[in-house]
C-alpha cells in the first residue's frame, strides 16, 4: 500500500500546482475567448479545490499523512507552474489540455494499482476523476478545434 500512498501524494501535489496554475491563467488570460475561458477556468479550479480535499482526506482515511506544503508539492509534481504574466487563450488551452492528460494518466495508473492491491475504495474514487478528466479533455479539444 505504500506505493499507492506515494502515488496519491504525488497526485495531490499535481492537483495543488494545477489549482494555482488554473487560477493564474484565470487572472492573466487574454485573447478573443477571454470571457468564455475566464469563467471556465474558475469552474476548473473550484473543482480541483474539492478534489484536493478528497485526496488528502482519502490518504488520512488510509491511515497515512498527506503532503501539505507548497515546498512538498513543488518537489513532487510534474505539472509546470504558470508564469506571472499575461497569456494568450490558445496557449492556455494547450497547457490545460496537456495537464488534464497528465492527470488522467495518473488516475488511470492509480486505479490499476488499487485494483491490483484490492484497494477498491481508492479504485472507486479514481473512477470519478477518470470521468471528470475525460469529459474536460473532450470539451477542451472541441473548443480548440473551433479556435483553429
Amino acid at each position: 500500500m505504500d506505493n499507492i500512498i506515494t502515488e496519491l501524494n504525488i497526485f495531490l501535489s499535481d492537483l495543488n500546482v494545477f489549482y494555482r496554475k488554473l487560477q493564474n491563467y484565470h487572472w492573466n488570460i487574454i485573447g478573443p475567448h477571454f470571457f468564455v475561458l475566464h469563467v471556465k477556468l474558475e469552474e476548473y479550479y473550484d473543482e480541483i479545490s474539492t478534489q484536493i480535499d478528497e485526496i488528502a482526506e482519502h490518504i488520512l482515511m488510509l491511515g497515512k499523512q498527506p503532503l501539505g506544503t507548497m515546498n512538498d508539492y513543488l518537489k513532487n509534481t510534474c505539472i509546470i507552474e504558470a508564469k506571472n504574466e499575461k497569456v494568450k487563450d490558445n496557449i492556455v488551452l494547450d497547457n490545460v489540455i496537456m495537464d488534464y492528460k497528465t492527470l488522467l494518466k495518473k488516475v488511470n495508473n492509480l486505479k490499476r494499482m488499487s485494483d491490483e492491491q484490492s484497494l477498491y475504495v481508492t479504485s472507486s474514487l479514481m473512477d470519478n476523476f477518470i470521468t471528470s478528466y475525460t469529459k474536460h479533455l473532450w470539451m477542451l479539444k472541441q473548443t480548440k478545434e473551433t479556435n483553429n
